[in-house]
């Protein structure tokens, strides 16, 4: 492990705000603009102010989970997982809980435009996803600790990520400012199809940390869905998700009459194949932190083949 004295300021800031999980706060905002470029609504300064707040919440969430799991006693030294800043002792507590709070603010604030051009159904989306974010590991009932963290990444880094990156460039484009409902067209069936791949795949990222972390979240009380339904039913979880991902592609372009170009994540294949091989057979964290990272790389390269794909498409 780690020691404060090992470790600079930025390099511990860093491994904080856990880059290898970034993939899930980009890929949504890809996709949702990949589709607005195909139904010709792309709007550029909403995409990219989204994009800016995906990431704030998803380092905020991490934050949280930094700070919450150290002072709960979820985190200890027995972990498989990467350093934890807080656990370690090389970012006081204190100083991590004040950094979860600025950057969920700076996310809240970095959102007033998108409110301004989405309205009412963008600041109830921001809102309640920086609750969210937080509630993973802190508040009364942390989702994380009750088997909810696949379901709040499922909806929230998948559907809601996607679907809220292409409403607020349609209310951009087809309707006016601060919009007290969802105006017609910026929600729609195709943009919900298209954010299941992305919802996934971020939750196979979560799946691989919690069979990672299987044997000390059940020691710690922390009852994630791995400790709930054990290795089996989670790898079988993991497999689901990703065939989720992989299925989607084929829908649109069967079903919903999109061009072949769609199919373009399929090229990634193999690589998913991999790396499932991997989650389905070991349990130790020298081989599940890299295919954390591998599942987050996936996650990446899929969502610029399918966001290209559909542009094409």
């Amino acid at each position: 492990m780690s020691t404060a004295d090992e470790i600079s300021r930025t390099k511990a800031w860093m491994m904080a705000a856990r880059p290898q999980t970034l993939p899930a706060a980009a890929a949504p905002v890809i996709v949702g603009t990949g589709l607005a470029v195909h139904d010709g609504v792309f709007a550029p300064l909403p995409a990219l102010i989204a994009f800016v707040g995906a990431t704030l919440i998803q380092i905020g969430t991490n934050f949280a989970n930094d700070y919450y799991d150290a002072v709960k006693g979820a985190d200890t030294d027995d972990r498989k997982g990467f350093t934890r800043v807080t656990q370690a002792g090389i970012i006081p507590p204190d100083q991590v809980k004040l950094a979860t709070i600025v950057t969920f603010a700076l996310a809240i604030l970095s959102g007033t435009y998108l409110v301004y051009e989405g309205g009412l159904p963008i600041l109830v989306i921001g809102l309640v996803s920086v609750l969210c974010g937080w509630a993973y590991t802190g508040g009364p009932y942390p989702l994380g600790y009750h088997g909810l963290g696949d379901l709040f990444v499922f909806v929230f880094f998948g559907l809601v990520a996607v679907v809220g990156t292409y409403y607020v460039q349609a209310a951009t484009v087809l309707a006016e400012p601060l919009a007290a409902t969802v105006p017609p067209g910026t929600i729609t069936r195709e943009a919900i199809v298209a954010s299941l791949p992305i919802a996934g795949l971020a939750t196979a990222i979560i799946v691989v940390n919690n069979i990672r972390d299987k044997e000390t979240d059940a020691e710690t009380g922390k009852r994630t869905l791995a400790v709930r339904l054990g290795y089996r039913w989670t790898r079988l979880e993991y497999v689901a998700m990703v065939g989720l991902a992989y299925l989607t592609p084929v829908w649109l372009w069967l079903i919903e009459g999109f061009s072949p170009a769609v199919l373009l994540p399929v090229a990634s294949l193999p690589y998913a194949a991999l790396i499932a091989r991997t989650v389905c057979t070991r349990t130790d964290g020298e081989a599940l932190n890299p295919a954390l990272e591998e599942t987050g790389k996936l996650l990446a390269i899929f969502a610029v083949l399918f966001g290209s794909g559909l542009v094409l498409a």
